[in-house]
Formats: C-alpha cells, sequence, structure tokens
C-alpha cells in the first residue's frame, strides 16, 4: 500500500508544486492575483487530484485482488491528497519566505482596490479591511501560512477522495 500512497501522492505533489514554480515564474501578479489565477490553481489541483482515482485503481487492482472497501479506498485517497498537499504547502512556503514576504499586504491591497472599483462604500471597505485582520495574523507565522495554505487544497483532495472512493469501491471483475 505504501509504495501505491507514495507514487500517486509524488506524482500529484509534483504536478501542483510545478504550477505554483511556474506562476512564480511567470510573475505572482501575473498569475496569482491575476484573473486567471483561480482557474490555474484549482484546474492544476483538479488533474493532480485526479491520480487519486488511479492510485485507489492500481492498490484495488495489484494489492487487494480486485476489490477494496470503501474505507480502504478513502484511506489510500485521503494520504495521497495529504502528499500532495505538503507538497504544495512547502512549496509554497519556500516561494513565500523567499520570492513573496509581502504577498498577503500585495493582495489585500488588490482585493480592495478591486472593492472600491466595484463600487463598494467606505464603510463595506472599512469592513473588508477588517476582516483582513485574520489573514495577517495567519500571515505572521510559518505555521499559520502552512495552515492557510493547506485548506486552500486539502478540501479539494478529501472530496476527490470521498468521490472516488465511492466509485472504486466495486469489485473489479477480471475479463
Amino acid at each position: 500500500m505504501k509504495k501505491t500512497i507514495f507514487k500517486y501522492g509524488l506524482i500529484s505533489g509534483l504536478i501542483v508544486s510545478f504550477t505554483l514554480m511556474l506562476s512564480a515564474i511567470i510573475g505572482i501578479e501575473e498569475v496569482m492575483m491575476g484573473d486567471w489565477g483561480m482557474v490555474v490553481g484549482f484546474g492544476s489541483m483538479i488533474i493532480a487530484f485526479a491520480f487519486i482515482f488511479v492510485g485507489i485503481k492500481s492498490y484495488r487492482d495489484n494489492y487487494s485482488n480486485g476489490t477494496i472497501t470503501f474505507g480502504k479506498a478513502l484511506q489510500v485517497g485521503l494520504l495521497i491528497s495529504l502528499i500532495a498537499s505538503t507538497f504544495y504547502v512547502l512549496t509554497w512556503l519556500v516561494e513565500y519566505y523567499m520570492l513573496y514576504p509581502d504577498f498577503m499586504e500585495k493582495y489585500i491591497a488588490m482585493c480592495m482596490e478591486k472593492a472600491k472599483q466595484a463600487g463598494k462604500t467606505a464603510e463595506e471597505l472599512r469592513k473588508m479591511n477588517e476582516d483582513f485582520k485574520f489573514s495577517r495574523k495567519m500571515y505572521s507565522t510559518p505555521l499559520g501560512v502552512a495552515l492557510v495554505t493547506y485548506t486552500e487544497i486539502l478540501p479539494l483532495g478529501i472530496l476527490v477522495s470521498l468521490i472516488a472512493a465511492l466509485v472504486m469501491k466495486r469489485k473489479y471483475v477480471k475479463a
């Protein structure tokens, strides 16, 4: 089981890490803070997490005699998700501290500017800025940055793991 989890966790992790590194090469303002940032980010996560299905199928077919329970499939999927998410978090920590230590302030400024352009009132802008206090606080420590970053990717991995476990739990019949 470990071999399968590490193999597909590594593939998934390399995909999301590569996308983050490519975003840094292109430029954070153009990619991560641009209009397509979420599409690129979540797109790479979905592509990476497709390997959860592949990993569960590989385990079921090669190590479990063609059958797998929902619980075992979920376990395999969650562990692959955790490995991929950890790659993503570690890559972001390196990028953040080495390349973008002012990311959160730039991101908040961008959000505030977009809100102004959208016609938000002074009170709404003040409330938005107040709401960003938590983000600033979380980004003041490496642990906080890591926790926030895990919340970007891990919930999607959990969801894909649940779906994959439901789909893959069926008995595999060899032709």
